[in-house]
């Protein structure tokens, strides 16, 4: 791995890139998106694309529906529509990269929301091409996915004729896309900047203090030490006390805004949109959750351990993401050298492309990784649709936890670099399938540290254990998040729900899934305002 460390001390030293000063603080290079962010080529970019979008709308606007006369026009629409997805990727990846790294930049800031702007002219777009499917024949339909230009994206146009049988009049879809900017989407980027910037009072056990960013809370979650993990979830929760109207505001604008949308485009349940984003049924997810609420004795059990290690009557939720008792008490932190190298390791034995991968986006610096203040909480991966590329996004504190992060994000990263030479239209994927990628590269990351030798058996255990309790935890967290949403868009239904309802919907939902495993007064009454996938507005 000596190899590795090498590239990589190499690339911290070549010459600086010519970039902001914010661009020069990122651990990731985004050179190959744009030069820099201040120059005139991301401007111009941004001029072309809106040019093409507006011209292409014209075009749509005079085409009569699809069928057998005018199948070619539609035929050129599409394959031009294709380029100003992968255009429009291109951009918006780069942007959101930018404004994740630093939330306090307000060139960023306003960047991103004029991006919205374009964002929402797309969506007009696509209005108009859900125009042209809805009202064709299914042998009209037949034949022009079968046209030879179009024969390997008939996936993609058959989920888009289907989405359009369930859209408004197309005058009210352009007014919903443009309201949209102003409306819906600046709710989702206040609170992005809004976690972004938010920092809480940290009171270390042995009498230090100090202010920390919000980003850097999740690892001190995840230390061995209880009262470490109790300040941080204390103080943590005080900061979000303090933004709690706000971030009720944003959630409730976002759920009511959904559900005035569906009652206009005759959706009968607001999970129907999510089921059909996801790719699957109502029968499947009924059947999913029903398996897991058969097993909830399984990670309560696992849990249930952990208290009795710990002893303790029960867990708290800033207990979930900690090791076993006595595991990891005196181990230093794991630097991030040796945690690529790992993650390499482990990759390359079970599945050697894998590893080759992990390695080339290390020494190309696609990951942001270094804790630093304004950086957004959480963990994702973006990608180009133009270049092919794909940048990941994570807070590296030192923990096994944030080792199975990285993990977890190349597992997205290789899913994007296998479809790479797929075209736009076939690269569109569900989060359902996109989460089986990077769960594959935690398993990978575990059988991998239990197969090297270079690993002690402490080691092992830790990462077992590490394995073990994510699965646990996942088993209750992903329900209690499914349950919470599903009782509050009910409520939202039927107006907006206050900060006090918000906690108690939460807490009640944890102490239901969690049952007597979660200790009293244990529960996250602020994981609803903590928690960036509620506030996701795409």
């Amino acid at each position: 791995m000596g190899r590795l460390h090498d590239v990589i001390e190499k690339r911290r030293t070549v010459v600086p890139r010519m970039t902001s000063a914010s661009e020069n603080a990122m651990n990731w290079d985004l050179t190959s998106y744009f030069s820099c962010f201040d120059g005139p080529e991301v401007a111009e970019f941004k001029t072309s694309l809106e040019d093409a979008i507006t011209e292409l709308q014209h075009r749509c606007a005079r085409i009569a529906p699809l069928d057998a006369d005018t199948a070619g026009s539609w035929e050129v629409i599409f394959l031009e529509a294709e380029g100003v997805w992968q255009r429009l990727s291109h951009l918006g990846s780069y942007l959101g990269c930018l404004s994740a790294a630093d939330s306090a930049n307000e060139a960023y800031k306003a960047a991103e929301a004029a991006f919205a702007a374009v964002s929402a002219e797309a969506e007009t777009l696509e209005v108009d091409l859900k125009r042209g499917l809805r009202e064709a024949s299914d042998a009209d339909f037949g034949v022009f996915v079968q046209r030879r230009p179009l024969a390997d994206c008939g996936h993609y146009l058959s989920r888009l004729r289907e989405e359009a049988q369930r859209t408004m009049s197309p005058p009210e879809e352009r007014l919903a896309a443009a309201l949209g900017v102003n409306g819906i989407n600046a709710w989702g980027r206040l609170y992005r900047t809004l976690s972004g910037k938010l920092e809480f009072d940290m009171a270390y056990p042995d009498g230090r203090r100090a202010t920390l960013p919000m980003s850097q809370r999740r690892s001190l979650l995840a230390n061995p030490d209880r009262a470490t993990r109790r300040a941080a979830f204390e103080g943590g929760n005080a900061a979000w006390a303090q933004v709690e109207d706000v971030a009720a505001a944003a959630i409730n604008a976002i759920s009511g805004t959904r559900l005035t949308l569906n009652e206009r485009r005759g959706v009968d349940h607001f999970l129907d949109v999510a089921l059909f984003q996801a790719a699957t049924t109502w029968r499947s997810l009924d059947a999913m959750f029903e398996a897991i609420f058969d097993s909830l004795e399984l990670p309560r059990r696992i849990l249930r351990l952990k208290a009795r290690a710990m002893k303790t009557t029960g867990v708290s939720w800033y207990d979930l993401e900690a090791p076993l008792a006595g595991l990891g008490d005196g181990e230093e932190a794991i630097d991030w050298i040796r945690a690529t190298e790992t993650v390499q390791t482990a990759s390359s034995r079970s599945y050697p492309k894998l590893g080759s991968f992990v390695q080339s986006i290390c020494e190309r610096n696609w990951i942001e990784w270094e804790p630093r203040a304004n950086k957004r909480p959480g963990a994702f991966c973006t990608g180009s649709l133009l270049t092919g590329e794909s940048r990941s996004f994570m807070t590296y504190n030192g923990t096994m936890g944030d080792v199975r992060t990285l993990a977890h994000e190349a597992g997205h990263a290789f899913h994007s670099f296998i479809l790479r030479d797929m075209r736009a239209y076939g690269r569109s994927y569900p989060m359902t399938l996109a989460e089986s990628a990077s769960t594959f590269g935690e398993m990978i990351l575990t059988e991998g540290i239990l197969a090297d030798p270079a690993f002690d058996a402490a080691q092992k255990l830790s990462a077992l254990d590490s394995a073990t309790a994510q699965g646990a935890v996942f088993l209750m967290d992903i329900p209690v998040r499914y349950e919470f949403e599903k009782a509050f868009h009910e409520e939202r239904g039927g107006g907006e729900v206050g900060v006090s309802r918000l906690k108690e919907l939460m807490t009640q939902t944890q102490r239901r899934i969690f049952g007597d495993v979660l200790e009293e007064g244990g529960e996250d009454p602020y994981f609803w305002a903590s928690k960036l996938h509620f506030y996701i507005t795409a």
